[in-house]
């Protein structure tokens, strides 16, 4: 399959926000980590640097969608790694077009981008074990901050529904630990629900996992 190009970070004219209604029955949204990508192979920090899913990343895809019920909508991170991986899962069930929202993004972690591990602890010693962040990095304030306006955004277009969100690592665990105080590690095509209330409070939900992480090869 041949990667295409995701679309822009816009949020689409078409859509309009479902007005409140009697029902307050939560949205709820199932967050998902794309499949693995060229630099999750490569073991390198990806953040907001874009590249491609590999072909075990696309066979994830595929296999999540065959255990996936169905949803009310597909939206993604702008990110092709999340975006193809959108496309694939949405295809296969049938809904469509995959929305996009800027805020999905992976947390920007500056000078990292492309580093290992060993490169990073090499550069800066100490502070991945302190949870510090390089300058030029996205803070995690801000990364929460975006990230629950999304969530929240998007369950406004589909009040009382199930939305399927293809996402990012970093932006799930850093919801979660936000929500809910747990800091969870999330292998490709895993994630989380989170419910989103119409006064908008967002409760963390069941973690999932799609694909089982060894399947189609190692992945970080």
């Amino acid at each position: 399959m041949v990667p295409v190009a995701p679309r822009p970070p816009t949020l689409p004219a078409t859509l309009r926000a479902v007005p409140p209604t009697a029902d307050h029955s939560p949205t709820r949204l199932l967050t998902v980590r794309h499949g693995e990508s060229e630099w999750n192979a490569l073991g390198r920090w990806q953040g907001q640097a874009d590249p491609p899913l590999t072909d075990a990343g696309v066979l994830q895809a595929q296999a999540a969608a065959k255990v996936l019920g169905a949803f009310d909508a597909v939206w993604t991170s702008s990110l092709q790694r999340a975006a193809l991986t959108a496309e694939i899962i949405a295809e296969a069930l049938g809904i469509g077009p995959v929305q996009v929202h800027p805020g999905l993004m992976e947390n920007a972690f500056g000078p990292w981008e492309g580093l290992t591990v060993a490169e990073i602890e090499g550069g800066w010693p100490g502070y991945m074990a302190a949870n510090r962040r390089p300058e030029g990095a996205e803070q995690p304030a801000a990364v929460e901050a975006r990230g629950l306006a999304a969530l929240r955004e998007i369950a406004s277009w589909h009040r009382g529904g199930e939305v399927l969100v293809v996402t990012h690592a970093g932006l799930i665990r850093t919801l979660r630990r936000a929500v809910d105080g747990s800091d969870v590690r999330f292998n490709n095509l895993a994630g989380c629900w989170f419910h989103v209330h119409a006064d908008e409070r967002v409760v963390a939900g069941d973690i999932v996992e799609l694909v089982h992480p060894q399947t189609f090869g190692d992945t970080l």
